[in-house]
């Protein structure tokens, strides 16, 4: 399905690639200015991958006592896919947000009450994290707003079966782009991988680097580039923000006649208030009419309240709708019902 602008001609975006050192440091220290905002929130919190290291045991598949695929060999993994691909492009350290910790004791501790407990007593591991990390030598300006090149990947290990014998593992793993002004994730589909099932980190490695070879930058800033030319009147924002809220509430005979949709009715809420609110993507003073550009950067802002575990599959059908609803303000069918 191809977008068709409303306005303007669309214009393929050639990359912008930063060689010369003192442009690097500029954007590296322009890039650290907005970088106060995570790019999930929900219930998550900042770590490190030396915390991860060094203050976190690593779970195993109960049965046989195999040991898991920690935290630290994820993303060292996918870091070392990043830089043999990319090879002479400014790869910097990755940003990590974990949540759901779970919590144990050495067995020397196992009869201690709890406010005796020492901090060598305790053990600890987080059941969900994600990260990225981002190639800030590899960027775009839409409408104002810098993106740099992103790559990261999500592990929870709640959809593992730890009580079974060593088995595959799951990862998901994303490359697109990150929205410097909001920390939105862009992530397109020939850039997700919803489900990688490996062994070891070796097949793990391989996998991000098919992810690599069959992501297609150019097309992904295309259909980004495009979202700019197509525009929402308020009544046509009003009556996707009320079928979004009645799609929740739908027969699931009539549901499964629709294209897919993961945003949560507290989620379009947020995106019902932005449009009116936020002051980088909602409508300025009394004009109404707001670019699909800003509408997927409302989408994607209200997926930042996701879970680690549902945030990337939320991103990517945040693409999938803002695509949709461009193709139907063209005639085209198959997302119209959200507008009509």
């Amino acid at each position: 399905m191809q977008l068709q602008p409303v306005r303007n001609q669309l214009i393929v975006p050639t990359l912008q690639i930063i060689n010369n050192k003192n442009e690097t440091h500029k954007s590296v220290k322009q890039e650290k200015r907005w970088k106060r905002n995570p790019f999930i929130e929900a219930n998550t919190k900042d770590v490190d991958i030396n915390h991860l290291r060094k203050d976190c045991v690593i779970p195993v598949f109960s049965k046989d006592n195999e040991v898991t695929i920690s935290h630290p060999e994820f993303i060292e993994t996918v870091w070392e896919a990043a830089n043999h691909f990319f090879n002479g492009e400014t790869i910097e350290e990755p940003d990590i947000r974990v949540s759901h910790i779970v919590k144990g004791r050495i067995p020397e501790a196992i009869h201690k009450p709890v406010e005796e407990l020492l901090e060598a007593d305790k053990t600890q591991y987080y059941e969900r994290m994600a990260f990225c990390f981002e190639v800030p030598s590899i960027s775009e300006t839409i409408e104002g707003s810098p993106l740099n090149l992103t790559i990261g990947g999500v592990r929870a290990y709640n959809h593992e079966n730890l009580y079974s014998k060593k088995g595959v593992e799951k990862f998901k793993l994303f490359i697109g782009f990150k929205n410097l002004v909001c920390t939105n994730m862009c992530v397109n589909t020939d850039g997700y991988m919803s489900e990688v099932k490996v062994m070891n980190t070796g097949d793990l490695y391989k996998e991000v680097i098919k992810l690599f070879q069959r992501y297609n930058i150019s097309k992904h800033l295309y259909y980004l580039n495009a979202y700019k030319n197509s525009f929402l009147s308020e009544h046509q924002f009003a009556q996707f923000i009320g079928k979004t809220r009645l799609y929740q509430c739908l027969p699931a005979e009539e549901k499964k006649l629709l294209p897919e949709l993961l945003m949560t009715d507290s989620q379009i809420n947020i995106v019902a208030k932005s449009y009116y609110n936020d002051k980088n993507f909602g409508i300025v003073d009394d004009y109404k009419e707001i670019s699909m550009w800003n509408v997927y950067n409302l989408l994607t802002g209200a997926n930042k309240s996701s879970y680690i575990d549902n945030f990337l599959d939320r991103s990517l059908n945040a693409s999938h709708l803002t695509e949709g609803i461009c193709n139907a303000l063209h005639g085209d069918k198959e997302y119209a019902w959200f507008i009509d």
